[in-house]
């Protein structure tokens, strides 16, 4: 069960290869993206490689990776079918289960998932970016929340224009200018937060880069 979400963000950890807890924590989310008959420690490097990547930047190249021998294609295409199994989605919610358990192995690189799923926002698309939003791991958002999608000011766009619809009843000719500035501060109020439940269409390059 998921607990209530604290917005945090999440110390920074220099990236170094999974140690062996480390990667018997990781081992049970990923090893049904294993191939059959594909070597546990070639999947493990794989993790590496997305790790090292993630951490250095969710717009560093697959060809830069350097602790994996194969090809980079290799990489890449195990991090889109892994994005789209939901691999980076069930960590999420796993961190957020363990909150009260700083000291257990998926713990310690929690930076390096919130990083991971930072580099498959595109690929995760709106369902990626809401459960991060819900579970308050802000450091799995690829820019600033305020900038991004928020499916809390949708849901409220929505129960204002219900509530205001409900409230609609012919009124008296005297009470007709004041029911229309109501009418045009209520559009207006609609207007402003439908454009921040839909996010920035487009956010800088630097200032993604800037997010920690």
């Amino acid at each position: 069960m998921l607990h209530s979400p604290t917005h945090r963000l999440t110390p920074r950890r220099p990236w170094m290869p999974l140690t062996d807890d480390e990667w018997l924590a990781l081992w049970p989310y990923v090893w049904n993206r294993c191939p059959q008959g594909r070597q546990v420690g070639d999947l493990r490097a794989r993790m590496d490689a997305i790790f090292e990547l993630a951490v250095r930047g969710h717009d560093v190249p697959w060809r830069d990776v350097s602790c994996f021998s194969g090809k980079p294609d290799t990489i890449a295409r195990f991090f889109r079918r892994a994005t789209h199994n939901g691999l980076w989605h069930r960590l999420l919610e796993a961190l957020t289960d363990l909150s009260d358990c700083p000291d257990h192995p998926l713990r310690r690189i929690e930076y390096f998932v919130c990083r991971a799923a930072r580099r498959a926002a595109r690929l995760g698309g709106l369902r990626l970016i809401f459960l991060i939003r819900r579970l308050g791991l802000e450091t799995a958002l690829n820019a600033p929340p305020w900038l991004l999608p928020n499916p809390f000011y949708d849901a409220l766009v929505r129960r204002l224009g219900i509530a205001y619809a409900r409230d609609w009843r012919p009124r008296p000719a005297e009470a007709l200018p004041d029911f229309r500035a109501r009418t045009r501060d209520t559009i207006r109020t609609l207007k402003t937060l439908h454009r921040m439940a839909a996010g920035q269409s487009r956010i800088r390059r630097s200032v993604r880069l800037c997010w920690p």
